[in-house]
Protein backbone atom coordinates (compact mmCIF):
# COMPACT_ATOMS: atom_id res chain seq x y z
CA UNK A 1 0.00 0.00 0.00
CA UNK A 2 2.81 2.35 0.92
CA UNK A 3 4.54 1.51 -2.35
CA UNK A 4 1.42 2.36 -4.34
CA UNK A 5 1.04 5.61 -2.45
CA UNK A 6 4.62 6.57 -3.22
CA UNK A 7 4.18 5.74 -6.89
CA UNK A 8 1.06 7.90 -7.03
CA UNK A 9 2.69 10.74 -5.11
CA UNK A 10 5.95 10.91 -7.01
CA UNK A 11 4.99 9.66 -10.47
CA UNK A 12 1.30 9.60 -11.25
CA UNK A 13 0.32 12.80 -9.50
CA UNK A 14 2.92 14.94 -11.32
CA UNK A 15 1.99 13.27 -14.60
CA UNK A 16 -1.67 13.98 -14.01
CA UNK A 17 -0.84 17.57 -13.11
CA UNK A 18 1.22 17.95 -16.28
CA UNK A 19 -1.58 16.40 -18.27
CA UNK A 20 -4.08 18.82 -16.78
CA UNK A 21 -1.78 21.77 -17.45
CA UNK A 22 -1.15 20.57 -20.99
CA UNK A 23 -4.86 20.11 -21.56
CA UNK A 24 -5.52 23.61 -20.24
CA UNK A 25 -2.80 25.11 -22.46
CA UNK A 26 -4.12 23.21 -25.46
CA UNK A 27 -7.59 24.51 -24.67
CA UNK A 28 -6.34 28.08 -24.57
CA UNK A 29 -4.37 27.65 -27.80
CA UNK A 30 -7.39 26.22 -29.55
CA UNK A 31 -9.71 28.99 -28.44
CA UNK A 32 -10.72 30.86 -31.56
CA UNK A 33 -11.46 34.44 -32.43
CA UNK A 34 -15.23 34.54 -32.90
CA UNK A 35 -15.73 38.04 -34.30
CA UNK A 36 -15.94 39.06 -37.96
CA UNK A 37 -12.85 39.05 -40.19
CA UNK A 38 -10.75 41.99 -39.04
CA UNK A 39 -7.75 43.94 -40.30
CA UNK A 40 -4.81 44.11 -37.93
CA UNK A 41 -1.76 46.30 -38.59
CA UNK A 42 1.76 45.58 -37.38
CA UNK A 43 3.51 48.93 -37.45
CA UNK A 44 7.06 49.21 -38.74
CA UNK A 45 9.47 48.96 -35.80
CA UNK A 46 6.77 47.97 -33.32
CA UNK A 47 7.90 45.62 -30.53
CA UNK A 48 6.46 42.14 -30.06
CA UNK A 49 5.15 43.14 -26.64
CA UNK A 50 3.06 45.97 -28.05
CA UNK A 51 1.68 43.79 -30.83
CA UNK A 52 0.91 41.05 -28.31
CA UNK A 53 -1.03 43.42 -26.09
CA UNK A 54 -3.00 44.91 -28.98
CA UNK A 55 -3.96 41.44 -30.19
CA UNK A 56 -5.27 40.68 -26.71
CA UNK A 57 -7.08 44.02 -26.39
CA UNK A 58 -8.88 43.30 -29.66
CA UNK A 59 -9.72 39.77 -28.41
CA UNK A 60 -7.81 38.19 -31.29
CA UNK A 61 -5.83 36.06 -28.81
CA UNK A 62 -6.88 34.84 -25.36
CA UNK A 63 -3.59 34.87 -23.43
CA UNK A 64 -0.64 37.22 -23.87
CA UNK A 65 1.76 35.17 -21.73
CA UNK A 66 1.25 31.96 -23.72
CA UNK A 67 1.46 33.87 -26.99
CA UNK A 68 4.77 35.35 -25.79
CA UNK A 69 6.19 31.97 -24.72
CA UNK A 70 5.07 30.37 -27.98
CA UNK A 71 6.83 33.06 -30.05
CA UNK A 72 9.95 32.70 -27.90
CA UNK A 73 9.88 28.90 -28.35
CA UNK A 74 9.61 29.31 -32.13
CA UNK A 75 12.34 31.97 -32.17
CA UNK A 76 10.15 34.51 -33.96
CA UNK A 77 10.03 37.35 -31.42
CA UNK A 78 11.64 39.73 -33.93
CA UNK A 79 10.14 38.28 -37.11
CA UNK A 80 6.70 39.86 -37.19
CA UNK A 81 6.08 41.33 -40.64
CA UNK A 82 5.08 44.99 -40.82
CA UNK A 83 1.84 45.66 -42.65
CA UNK A 84 -1.90 45.17 -42.50
CA UNK A 85 -3.17 41.59 -42.19
CA UNK A 86 -6.62 40.04 -42.21
CA UNK A 87 -7.37 37.87 -39.17
CA UNK A 88 -10.30 35.65 -40.21
CA UNK A 89 -13.08 34.52 -37.91
CA UNK A 90 -12.26 31.19 -36.27
CA UNK A 91 -8.48 31.76 -36.03
CA UNK A 92 -6.70 30.30 -32.99
CA UNK A 93 -3.46 31.64 -31.50
CA UNK A 94 -1.27 29.36 -33.61
CA UNK A 95 -2.97 30.56 -36.78
CA UNK A 96 -2.74 34.21 -35.74
CA UNK A 97 1.00 33.75 -35.16
CA UNK A 98 1.42 32.14 -38.58
CA UNK A 99 -0.46 35.00 -40.29
CA UNK A 100 1.77 37.66 -38.70
CA UNK A 101 4.98 35.75 -39.42
CA UNK A 102 4.36 34.14 -42.82
CA UNK A 103 1.24 35.81 -44.19
CA UNK A 104 1.16 38.31 -47.02
CA UNK A 105 0.18 41.82 -45.91
CA UNK A 106 -2.96 43.28 -47.46
CA UNK A 107 -2.01 45.59 -50.32
CA UNK A 108 -3.38 49.07 -50.94
CA UNK A 109 -3.48 50.46 -54.47
CA UNK A 110 -2.71 54.04 -55.41
CA UNK A 111 -2.66 55.64 -58.84
CA UNK A 112 -0.09 58.37 -59.43
CA UNK A 113 -1.37 60.40 -62.41
CA UNK A 114 1.00 61.86 -64.96
CA UNK A 115 2.20 65.33 -64.08
CA UNK A 116 1.72 65.24 -60.31
CA UNK A 117 4.57 66.73 -58.30
CA UNK A 118 6.11 65.14 -55.21
CA UNK A 119 3.90 67.14 -52.85
CA UNK A 120 0.76 65.87 -54.59
CA UNK A 121 2.16 62.33 -54.69
CA UNK A 122 2.77 62.50 -50.93
CA UNK A 123 -0.86 63.47 -50.31
CA UNK A 124 -2.12 60.62 -52.51
CA UNK A 125 0.00 58.10 -50.60
CA UNK A 126 -1.25 59.34 -47.25
CA UNK A 127 -4.90 59.37 -48.32
CA UNK A 128 -4.45 55.77 -49.53
CA UNK A 129 -3.17 54.73 -46.10
CA UNK A 130 0.24 53.70 -47.42
CA UNK A 131 2.59 56.17 -45.72
CA UNK A 132 2.43 59.63 -44.24
CA UNK A 133 2.82 62.75 -46.35
CA UNK A 134 5.65 64.02 -44.16
CA UNK A 135 7.56 60.71 -44.26
CA UNK A 136 7.41 60.55 -48.06
CA UNK A 137 8.58 64.13 -48.53
CA UNK A 138 11.44 63.48 -46.13
CA UNK A 139 12.39 60.35 -48.11
CA UNK A 140 12.39 62.02 -51.54
CA UNK A 141 14.69 64.75 -50.19
CA UNK A 142 17.01 62.34 -48.37
CA UNK A 143 20.57 62.84 -49.73
CA UNK A 144 21.64 59.25 -49.03
CA UNK A 145 18.66 57.80 -50.90
CA UNK A 146 19.13 60.22 -53.79
CA UNK A 147 22.78 59.16 -54.08
CA UNK A 148 21.84 55.47 -53.83
CA UNK A 149 19.38 55.88 -56.71
CA UNK A 150 21.99 57.73 -58.79
CA UNK A 151 19.94 60.90 -59.22
CA UNK A 152 22.05 64.04 -59.44
CA UNK A 153 19.55 66.47 -57.94
CA UNK A 154 18.43 67.74 -54.53
CA UNK A 155 15.27 65.61 -54.64
CA UNK A 156 13.67 62.74 -56.54
CA UNK A 157 11.18 65.08 -58.21
CA UNK A 158 10.78 64.09 -61.86
CA UNK A 159 11.71 60.45 -61.28
CA UNK A 160 8.65 59.23 -59.33
CA UNK A 161 7.17 57.37 -62.27
CA UNK A 162 3.40 57.86 -62.76
CA UNK A 163 1.73 54.44 -62.48
CA UNK A 164 -0.71 52.41 -60.37
CA UNK A 165 1.15 50.84 -57.46
CA UNK A 166 0.24 48.33 -54.76
CA UNK A 167 1.92 48.66 -51.38
CA UNK A 168 1.28 47.23 -47.95
CA UNK A 169 0.04 49.78 -45.45
CA UNK A 170 2.85 51.50 -43.54
CA UNK A 171 5.45 50.53 -46.14
CA UNK A 172 8.60 52.56 -45.38
CA UNK A 173 8.58 55.78 -47.40
CA UNK A 174 12.11 55.18 -48.69
CA UNK A 175 11.04 51.82 -50.11
CA UNK A 176 8.07 53.45 -51.88
CA UNK A 177 10.25 56.16 -53.39
CA UNK A 178 12.83 53.60 -54.50
CA UNK A 179 10.11 51.51 -56.18
CA UNK A 180 8.93 54.53 -58.16
CA UNK A 181 12.41 55.57 -59.24
CA UNK A 182 13.30 51.99 -60.16
CA UNK A 183 10.22 51.91 -62.41
CA UNK A 184 11.31 55.19 -64.02
CA UNK A 185 14.67 53.63 -64.89
CA UNK A 186 12.97 50.49 -66.21
CA UNK A 187 10.48 52.41 -68.39
CA UNK A 188 13.18 54.68 -69.84
CA UNK A 189 16.03 52.20 -70.22
CA UNK A 190 15.50 51.89 -73.98
CA UNK A 191 15.38 55.64 -74.61
CA UNK A 192 18.30 57.45 -76.18
CA UNK A 193 18.68 60.56 -74.03
CA UNK A 194 21.06 62.16 -76.50
CA UNK A 195 20.02 65.76 -77.12
CA UNK A 196 21.71 68.60 -79.01
CA UNK A 197 22.05 70.83 -75.92
CA UNK A 198 20.33 69.18 -72.92
CA UNK A 199 21.68 66.52 -70.57
CA UNK A 200 19.46 63.73 -69.25
CA UNK A 201 18.36 65.61 -66.14
CA UNK A 202 17.54 68.69 -68.20
CA UNK A 203 15.45 66.52 -70.52
CA UNK A 204 13.46 65.38 -67.48
CA UNK A 205 13.08 69.00 -66.34
CA UNK A 206 11.70 70.08 -69.71
CA UNK A 207 9.46 66.99 -69.92
CA UNK A 208 8.00 67.89 -66.52
CA UNK A 209 7.12 71.33 -67.93
CA UNK A 210 5.57 69.88 -71.08
CA UNK A 211 3.46 67.57 -68.92
CA UNK A 212 2.10 70.47 -66.86
CA UNK A 213 1.45 72.79 -69.78
CA UNK A 214 -1.09 70.74 -71.72
CA UNK A 215 -4.00 68.46 -70.99
CA UNK A 216 -4.01 67.27 -74.60
CA UNK A 217 -1.60 64.40 -75.09
CA UNK A 218 -1.40 65.08 -78.82
CA UNK A 219 0.00 68.56 -78.11
CA UNK A 220 3.07 67.41 -76.18
CA UNK A 221 5.46 67.42 -79.19
CA UNK A 222 4.21 70.88 -80.22
CA UNK A 223 4.65 72.30 -76.70
CA UNK A 224 8.11 70.72 -76.54
CA UNK A 225 8.86 72.36 -79.88
CA UNK A 226 7.94 75.81 -78.54
CA UNK A 227 10.21 75.44 -75.53
CA UNK A 228 13.01 74.09 -77.72
CA UNK A 229 12.70 77.09 -80.06
CA UNK A 230 12.80 79.51 -77.15
CA UNK A 231 15.83 77.84 -75.59
CA UNK A 232 17.66 78.02 -78.90
CA UNK A 233 16.94 81.75 -79.09
CA UNK A 234 17.90 82.21 -75.41
CA UNK A 235 14.39 83.47 -74.66
CA UNK A 236 12.82 83.15 -71.24
CA UNK A 237 10.47 80.18 -71.13
CA UNK A 238 7.78 82.18 -69.25
CA UNK A 239 5.91 79.18 -67.90
CA UNK A 240 3.23 79.64 -65.23
CA UNK A 241 3.58 76.07 -63.88
CA UNK A 242 7.28 76.57 -63.11
CA UNK A 243 6.55 79.80 -61.27
CA UNK A 244 3.79 78.10 -59.28
CA UNK A 245 6.12 75.27 -58.32
CA UNK A 246 8.60 77.78 -56.92
CA UNK A 247 5.97 79.01 -54.45
CA UNK A 248 4.12 75.69 -54.09
CA UNK A 249 4.02 75.49 -50.32
CA UNK A 250 2.28 78.87 -50.09
CA UNK A 251 0.38 78.78 -53.38
CA UNK A 252 -3.37 79.36 -52.89
CA UNK A 253 -4.67 78.41 -56.32
CA UNK A 254 -4.30 81.68 -58.19
CA UNK A 255 -1.09 83.06 -59.64
CA UNK A 256 -0.73 86.81 -59.09
CA UNK A 257 1.33 89.51 -60.80
CA UNK A 258 3.65 89.78 -57.80
CA UNK A 259 4.30 86.02 -58.06
CA UNK A 260 5.45 86.50 -61.65
CA UNK A 261 7.77 89.28 -60.53
CA UNK A 262 9.33 87.35 -57.65
CA UNK A 263 12.77 85.98 -58.39
CA UNK A 264 12.94 82.28 -57.55
CA UNK A 265 14.98 79.44 -59.12
CA UNK A 266 11.73 78.31 -60.75
CA UNK A 267 10.33 81.60 -62.04
CA UNK A 268 10.99 81.31 -65.76
CA UNK A 269 9.58 84.80 -66.27
CA UNK A 270 12.69 86.07 -64.46
CA UNK A 271 15.44 83.53 -65.18
CA UNK A 272 16.70 83.04 -68.78
CA UNK A 273 17.00 79.26 -68.49
CA UNK A 274 15.34 76.06 -67.39
CA UNK A 275 14.02 76.02 -63.82
CA UNK A 276 16.28 74.62 -61.09
CA UNK A 277 14.72 71.16 -61.33
CA UNK A 278 11.68 69.17 -62.50
CA UNK A 279 8.29 70.57 -61.50
CA UNK A 280 6.34 67.33 -61.85
CA UNK A 281 6.78 63.66 -62.63
CA UNK A 282 6.35 63.33 -66.39
CA UNK A 283 5.00 60.51 -68.48
CA UNK A 284 7.08 58.52 -70.92
CA UNK A 285 5.26 60.35 -73.73
CA UNK A 286 6.34 63.76 -72.41
CA UNK A 287 9.97 62.63 -72.21
CA UNK A 288 9.78 61.30 -75.77
CA UNK A 289 8.27 64.62 -76.91
CA UNK A 290 11.29 66.51 -75.55
CA UNK A 291 13.69 64.07 -77.20
CA UNK A 292 11.82 64.36 -80.51
CA UNK A 293 9.95 67.70 -80.50
CA UNK A 294 7.74 68.87 -83.31
CA UNK A 295 9.66 71.07 -85.72
CA UNK A 296 7.89 74.40 -86.29
CA UNK A 297 8.47 78.15 -85.86
CA UNK A 298 6.06 78.78 -82.99
CA UNK A 299 7.36 80.70 -79.97
CA UNK A 300 4.14 81.22 -78.02
CA UNK A 301 1.03 79.32 -77.02
CA UNK A 302 -2.15 80.38 -75.24
CA UNK A 303 -4.73 78.17 -73.56
CA UNK A 304 -8.07 77.87 -75.33
CA UNK A 305 -9.56 76.98 -71.92
CA UNK A 306 -10.41 73.44 -72.96
CA UNK A 307 -7.03 71.79 -72.47
CA UNK A 308 -5.73 72.72 -75.92
CA UNK A 309 -3.76 75.74 -77.13
CA UNK A 310 -3.42 78.16 -79.98
CA UNK A 311 0.17 78.48 -81.21
CA UNK A 312 1.67 81.67 -82.63
CA UNK A 313 5.01 82.70 -84.16
CA UNK A 314 5.34 86.28 -82.99
CA UNK A 315 4.43 88.50 -80.04
CA UNK A 316 1.78 90.48 -81.95
CA UNK A 317 -0.18 87.35 -82.82
CA UNK A 318 0.35 86.07 -79.27
CA UNK A 319 -1.26 89.21 -77.81
CA UNK A 320 -4.21 88.75 -80.14
CA UNK A 321 -4.59 85.15 -78.97
CA UNK A 322 -4.49 86.32 -75.36
CA UNK A 323 -7.23 88.82 -76.15
CA UNK A 324 -9.33 86.23 -77.96
CA UNK A 325 -9.07 83.43 -75.44
CA UNK A 326 -8.12 84.92 -72.07
CA UNK A 327 -9.38 88.50 -71.88
CA UNK A 328 -12.61 87.64 -73.70
CA UNK A 329 -14.78 86.15 -70.93
CA UNK A 330 -17.16 84.55 -73.43
CA UNK A 331 -14.27 82.39 -74.69
CA UNK A 332 -14.00 80.87 -71.21
CA UNK A 333 -17.68 80.21 -70.55
CA UNK A 334 -18.44 76.51 -70.11
CA UNK A 335 -14.89 75.53 -71.01
CA UNK A 336 -12.74 73.18 -68.96
CA UNK A 337 -9.70 71.02 -69.63
CA UNK A 338 -11.58 68.29 -67.70
CA UNK A 339 -13.92 67.96 -70.68
CA UNK A 340 -11.05 67.24 -73.05
CA UNK A 341 -11.37 63.89 -74.80
CA UNK A 342 -8.09 61.99 -74.66
CA UNK A 343 -6.98 59.48 -77.28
Amino acid sequence: MVKKTLIFTFILAPLMALLMIGTHIAFIFNQTYDGPDVSFTVRSGETFGKVNQRLYDQELISNTRLFHYYAKYLGVMTKLRAGEFTIPRGSNMTQVMDILINGQPNLKSVTIPEGKNMYEVAKLLESSGITSEASFLEAVKNPDLITLLQIKAPSLEGYLYPETYSFAGNTPAKQIAKTMVDLFHKRTEDLDFSHPFLNKHQVVILASMVEKETGAKVERPAIAGVFTNRLKKRMRLESDPTTIYGIWERYKGNIRKKDLLELTPYNTYKIPALPAGPISNPSLAAIKAVLDPEEHQFLFFVSKNDGTHVFTKNYKDHLQAVKDYQINSKAREGKSWRDLKQD
